[in-house]
């Protein structure tokens, strides 16, 4: 299934659950078809997520669909173009991810294709993580599930990995 199969709203940014902001978000790993390391990105802000650590994404501008919100996004935080995978389905309607009582997100796999990752904007580190140590860093906890499911779902070297 490409990224553009997928049932995810359009244009809005409201989530499927319309009271609450669409937000995107990226499990950029380093193959899309072997995946054997996910790249983790360390917040500066807003000052109650700094030092947290979570997928690259972010908000969903009004009129802007989900795809390119989340490649808008990956380039104005990380500086790299990347090439989407599947889409990873949330356990709420719509298939979205919860992000505290005002977001929802919507989550795909994806590989870097043109650049090198940097932590231009909102975030200070950025870190490749392997099956050993995947939850070596402090996932934020809305992002913890995801990372769970990405764990479940990537076969391979992630599959073996154990969760906390």
């Amino acid at each position: 299934m490409s990224p553009e199969d997928s049932t995810v709203p359009t244009g809005s940014t409201h989530g499927p659950r319309s009271s609450l902001l669409l937000v995107v978000g990226a499990a950029i790993v380093d193959d899309l078809e072997h995946p054997t390391r996910l790249l983790a990105a360390r917040r500066t802000e807003p000052s109650s997520l700094a030092g947290g650590w979570e997928l690259p994404g972010g908000k969903v501008d009004a009129g802007e669909s989900p795809l390119s919100a989340l490649h808008r996004e990956v380039l104005e935080e990380l500086g790299v173009t990347i090439r989407l995978g599947r889409h990873v389905p949330g356990p709420l309607p719509g298939t979205t991810w919860a992000l505290g009582d005002r977001y929802e997100m919507l989550v795909w796999t994806a590989e870097v294709v043109e650049g090198e990752p940097a932590p231009i904007e909102d975030h200070d580190e950025l870190r490749w993580l392997g099956p050993a140590d995947l939850y070596d860093v402090a996932w934020l906890p809305a992002d913890l599930p995801i990372v769970g499911a990405l764990a479940d779902r990537l076969g391979g070297a992630f599959s073996a990995t154990s969760k906390p």
